[in-house]
């Protein structure tokens, strides 16, 4: 099992164990957010927001610089992130992290965006589950977005990424049994 998967399912497992106790996660040190961001993220946000469980969000990009950005942009949400280097690891991730939704790169080598989002869709046949998947594209060119929807996305965004639309996105994906991703949501 990879250190990400195990990561993953360790905190689902903690979640678990905590929501049937009914005790708060505690806050993670300074070393330990730095090692695992995604896992981070989840135990800040707990800590900050209550019960019930943190909105899974999986971001698939080959890109270290994009995936930073990323992170920065959805870090004040109460979100467990995970990354996937490629399509493969995206559809791999998909499998045993089980996100709420997905953001999806369309260029990446190997398996690219189109290719794991129709993988992804072959396994939603099998459950009757169908997760949110948003395409995050440099191509804005005519017809791209046509392709793009073909391959099996729900909605598409062109890079440069706004902070805006991504929490809009997430929000909108956010499961009944999830906490709000956003602190004012769950305030009011």
């Amino acid at each position: 099992m990879a250190r990400r998967e195990l990561f993953a399912a360790l905190g689902l497992l903690e979640e678990s164990l905590r929501r049937r106790q009914g005790t708060p996660a505690a806050p993670q040190d300074e070393a330990d957010q730095a090692s695992h961001p995604a896992e981070a993220h989840a135990g800040q946000s707990a800590w900050q927001q209550g019960p019930g469980r943190a909105m899974r969000v999986l971001a698939a990009e080959d890109n270290r610089t994009n995936r930073l950005v990323f992170g920065k942009m959805v870090k004040p949400l109460d979100i467990m992130l995970e990354f996937a280097a490629n399509g493969q690891e995206a559809v791999d991730l998909y499998q045993s992290f089980a996100p709420d939704i997905v953001f999806m790169d369309i260029s990446m080598p190997g398996m690219d965006g189109k290719q794991a989002t129709q993988a992804i869709r072959q396994l939603e046949k099998a459950t009757g589950r169908h997760v949110p998947i948003v395409a995050m594209t440099a191509h804005a060119l005519n017809g791209d977005d046509d392709a793009i929807l073909a391959a099996g996305v729900d909605h598409y965004m062109t890079k440069p990424l706004r902070k805006a639309l991504i929490h809009s996105h997430i929000t909108d994906a956010c499961p009944a049994d999830a906490r709000a991703p956003l602190a004012t949501m769950a305030d009011g």
